[in-house]
């Protein structure tokens, strides 16, 4: 379900842009104008190795700190990321990048992202 609304939004959202020059501009994109939107703030950081694998850090995702700021419910986390991990790669997917993105929680309401994009 997540993977279909990514592919939704990100069309509205590259209607007016101007196409991406490699896979980094695209990353870029995601961590500022789509997560903006999407869910009212940056990306904290993001990492990558240059190789195809990007993190993306988020220091108070919107939809963990709700749940809580302990590590009463540290369990139940992922749980709660699955949507938004899909969310993620059907934009990216739209964007014409495969990939598999995974989401980890060590303190709430932080968390990773990580995205393998998959060669061809």
């Amino acid at each position: 379900m997540g993977f279909r609304v990514g592919q939704g939004l990100i069309e509205r959202l590259t209607r007016d842009s101007p196409s991406f020059k490699d896979e980094l501009d695209v990353m870029k994109f995601i961590c500022k104008d789509f997560w903006t939107k999407v869910f009212k703030r940056q990306i904290d950081n993001l990492r990558t190795n240059h190789q195809g694998t990007y993190v993306l850090q988020d220091n108070k995702f919107s939809q963990l700190t709700q749940l809580s700021n302990g590590k009463q419910y540290l369990d139940q986390a992922p749980k709660y990321l699955a949507f938004s991990c899909g969310v993620v790669r059907g934009a990216l997917s739209n964007l014409g990048l495969d990939s598999v993105v995974t989401a980890e929680v060590s303190v709430m309401p932080s968390c990773k992202f990580q995205v393998v994009v998959q060669k061809l």
